[in-house]
């Protein structure tokens, strides 16, 4: 009798160890940003190549096939690409620029056609592709920079470029960015949500909103920071 119950007490205590363990704490304490020297989040198992743009809509439609892509871009782009993702030349999706019964295809590249559009032509596009990190050399971590505004749009429009940028401030930012992000400095809202049309948007030149691409005559003022490699 006396062994029983003390089995059954043994088993009780560890019930209740086991259930501590498991408890939630009350607080957690947050992550201090401002101990590294960049936002670090982990990288997926991809990373993109540059932006393509071969061919223009004036014929029959917009085709930026794989195939060409690779023949005119030897070593630019991975033989066998996970992903595709095609912009306008002004950084719409496609579902924004108002373009119908489009292809898009990481075997087979993006085509528009000119005849399927109700009232207009396609819009002009540029590609880019998704390949296995060993193919663009990523590591396993993505660093971003701090944010920047070098211009105001006061001028000719806002130009955020990588080279002014990097001229400006020299060491702060990779050779070859990864990945950009632009917003506005007044409300932070991200770029592509303002409605304006932008000549560049990419990591390998920059940011460029030029107020005569624009119906109101003027740009917002952005800025911008760049995804790096954290081993740069």
């Amino acid at each position: 009798m006396i062994k029983l119950l003390s089995i059954a007490i043994l088993a009780g205590l560890l019930f209740e160890s086991h259930q501590q363990d498991r408890r939630v704490p009350d607080k957690v304490e947050p992550t201090d940003e401002k101990s590294f020297p960049c936002n670090i989040r982990p990288l997926k198992p991809e990373c993109w190549t540059d932006w393509f743009d071969r061919d223009d809509p004036s014929g029959t439609g917009d085709w930026e096939i794989l195939y060409n892509l690779h023949k005119e871009n030897p070593g630019k782009i991975c033989p066998k690409p996970m992903d595709i993702e095609a912009r306008t030349l002004s950084g719409l999706t496609v579902a924004a620029a108002g373009d119908v019964n489009t292809q898009l295809d990481p075997t087979v590249g993006f085509i528009c056609k000119n005849q399927d559009q109700p009232k207009k032509m396609c819009n002009d596009y540029r590609v880019r592709f998704s390949c296995h990190p060993p193919f663009c050399g990523g590591g396993g971590m993505l660093c971003w920079t701090k944010w920047y505004d070098r211009d105001n749009p006061s001028g000719t429009g806002d130009w955020e470029t990588l080279r002014d940028l990097k001229d400006m401030n020299p060491g702060q930012i990779c050779d070859y960015p990864l990945y950009i992000e632009a917003v506005t400095t007044d409300t932070l809202t991200p770029a592509i949500s303002t409605g304006e049309n932008f000549y560049a948007y990419n990591p390998t030149t920059g940011f460029v909103c030029r107020t005569e691409d624009q119906k109101s005559g003027d740009c917002r003022d952005y800025k911008v920071r760049f995804g790096c490699p954290c081993t740069y």
